[in-house]
């Protein structure tokens, strides 16, 4: 009964749809829009269905989608249809991407376009241009302040640059990934204004309360994400005389879901950023997305029928685009938003393994794999059609947020191997020589995060200001070993800009009132071209370490069993340096790969004995795929050198 009368609405809607879109030729739209209707209607009406107002909602819901269905050029269309009839197509282990800042990368979307053969002669070929879209001068958070949600940032560029170089990277077969910022908005967008001017209407786009009473129940249970810069979760504003919900910075005004005219007009601006060539968007901070009085208002349920919602729709006007979950949350929470009690994605294809991420890091300072492996085997698997966002550095900082009863496991002590980390890697330490800078420090709790680039974190900072050759060779090994795991894990790598180059740590915020409070600028560089050009000169650090990668990017391309079908299989060895899973085929006749990194200083051994079957094939069968080679063996005992990395398979 429901499912019919569901259809009746939808013939309903359609018939009313505004003559503008009804006279375009819709039939593809009307294809996809009966076979996801159910499930939009459903899901809008336990969002918003005892509103008063739901079915207007509902109406301007599906005009919404029609109207960009509309505005979506013949040339996406076609690849909406292709990406349909192939829709594993990003789980491949052809596609590896570079994370960057136009403005850092190369000043404009001009010049990013100037350079887009560098991603080529890398071997990336999807490309994160994080956030372009209009920002304050100052209050930008580094772009993640929107003033305008349909307009390119005048400093980087113009609609018009950002499609030519979309259309560029399209006719060189790369993807492009942009931001859309779903949680909140800047205090200067124009939805802000007109709730400072007194509009009841944008007041409810936004948390806004009179007095401090709701707030203080809010705050009971809310946790503080930038204690040190920006204590608490609402701001009072002085102009509009209420108290709002800032759950970031203070001028970053919380979105309010419950109203569903805010839900319409951000899949507006989605489908938007779609129809400009985006092949994948990131939703950023979407654990944030819904508020509840007595919760932490992070991972509620109905955070994840808002990206249901907004994934259905997507599925209706661009099927072709993907989206990426930017959720830093607890491992257990993180796979929720590929889609609870699913088989395939519903809600975000792509999210970040933060988790991977940051045991990375644990086992750089540590020297071993021990909470490596204990933290990977308890990271839940994910569905069939998603896949992970693999990634060494990226724009923000990094956290610590292990599980503690994993830390247990290990053998260490929560805070003590917390406050461990942190000290190490702000070369605190003695013996450390990474040069990180805390982030995020909270005075109450001692927590704190790590902000720094990768090269100044693996202490090639230190080594280049000491002119020590083995310090120098220690931390280029260190980054390609970092590069050799998430080129090989299962998903899709992500670099992020000037790692490849082994640039570090950049001092220069701290002269920039805007920036200098924020340590995360320290590792947001400048690339400097001509010193780029020097990854064509032999001997020069650059040059070995983006030879390098070039190289295990060639590599992985053409090992099929590093595409991502939940095919991994991560090994016990007694060996506690060591890092050790498998990549094995569903195929018949495609050779399984062995994982082996040691993240320690001296060369270590492994006899592969313990692991599964490899144990049976003599050293003249095993073959080492990054240098091409015979790799180092004794009868079946593999050694692997000091933070060096094997992919190995056996040719029968």
């Amino acid at each position: 009964m429901y499912e019919e009368a569901s259809h009746s609405l939808l013939n309903d809607i359609l018939n009313r749809l505004k003559p503008e879109i009804s006279d375009q030729d819709l039939r593809h739209f009307y294809t996809r829009l009966g076979a996801n209707f159910y499930a939009i209607h459903t899901l809008f009406h336990r969002l918003y269905g005892e509103r008063p107002d739901f079915a207007r909602q509902m109406q301007r819901l599906v005009e919404t989608m029609a109207r960009q269905y509309i505005q979506r050029s013949e040339q996406l269309r076609r690849i909406d249809i292709e990406r349909e009839r192939d829709f594993n197509w990003f789980l491949s282990q052809q596609w590896v991407g570079m994370a960057l800042y136009s403005s850092g990368f190369a000043g404009t979307l001009n010049g990013v376009r100037e350079h887009v053969s560098y991603f080529q002669e890398l071997g990336v070929n999807l490309v994160h241009i994080m956030p372009l879209m209009q920002c304050p001068e100052g209050a930008s958070d580094g772009g993640y302040a929107v003033s305008d949600f349909r307009a390119v940032d005048p400093r980087v560029g113009t609609l018009n640059d950002l499609s030519a170089l979309a259309t560029e990277m399209r006719n060189r077969d790369l993807l492009l990934v942009l931001d859309v910022v779903l949680n909140h908005t800047s205090n200067e967008h124009e939805w802000a204004r007109r709730a400072r001017a007194g509009d009841p209407v944008y007041q409810d786009y936004y948390y806004t309360y009179a007095t401090r009473n709701v707030p203080d129940l809010f705050e009971q249970s809310m946790p503080e994400i930038f204690p040190e810069t920006a204590p608490g979760n609402f701001t009072w504003d002085e102009r509009m005389r209420r108290w709002v919900m800032t759950v970031f910075n203070e001028y970053q005004w919380d979105l309010n879901y419950s109203n569903p005219a805010v839900f319409i007009e951000m899949l507006d601006i989605i489908l938007h950023w779609a129809n400009q060539g985006a092949d994948i968007l990131r939703l950023d901070a979407v654990a944030f997305l819904w508020k509840k009085m007595g919760s932490t208002c992070q991972n509620e349920h109905e955070a994840h029928l808002i990206l249901q919602l907004l994934k259905d729709c997507t599925q209706v006007t661009a099927p072709g685009v993907l989206f990426i979950a930017e959720a830093i949350v607890a491992p257990v929470e993180v796979t929720k938003y590929f889609g609870e009690d699913a088989v395939i994605a519903k809600e975000c294809e792509i999210a970040y393994n933060a988790t991977f991420m940051a045991l990375l890091w644990d086992s750089v300072a540590t020297k071993n794999a021990k909470l490596l492996r204990q933290g990977i085997r308890n990271l839940p698997v994910k569905l069939d059609r998603a896949t992970w966002l693999n990634y060494i550095r990226c724009h923000d900082d990094i956290g610590l947020g292990f599980d503690d009863r994993d830390i247990e496991a290990a053998g260490y002590a929560p805070r003590d191997h917390r406050k461990y980390l942190l000290d190490y890697f702000t070369g605190r330490h003695e013996g450390s020589f990474a040069r990180g800078v805390p982030f995020g420090q909270n005075l109450k709790t001692g927590d704190a995060r790590i902000s720094g680039a990768l090269a100044s974190l693996v202490g090639l900072e230190t080594a280049l200001a000491h002119d020590d050759d083995e310090a120098i060779e220690d931390a280029i090994k260190v980054i390609l070993l970092l590069h050799g795991m998430i080129l090989s894990f299962g998903g899709i790598p992500l670099l992020y800009y000037g790692d490849e180059l082994g640039t570090l740590n950049d001092d220069s915020y701290l002269v920039d009132p805007h920036k200098s409070r924020d340590t995360r600028w320290v590792h947001r560089p400048t690339i400097d071209w001509d010193k780029a050009e020097r990854r064509n000169v032999p001997g020069t650090i650059e040059f070995r370490i983006f030879v390098a990668l070039k190289r295990m990017i060639a590599v992985r391309k053409e090992l099929e069993v590093f595409a991502d079908f939940n095919n991994r299989e991560v090994h016990e060895v007694a060996n506690p340096h060591l890092f050790v899973f498998e990549r094995y085929s569903l195929m018949r006749h495609h050779p399984s790969v062995l994982v082996v990194g040691n993240f320690d200083p001296r060369p270590q051994s492994l006899d592969l004995r313990e692991v599964g079957n490899w144990g049976q094939f003599p050293y003249g069968r095993i073959v080492d795929h990054f240098p091409g080679q015979r790799p180092d063996m004794v009868h079946s005992t593999l050694v692997v050198p000091s933070y060096g990395i094997c992919w190995l398979s056996a040719k029968w």
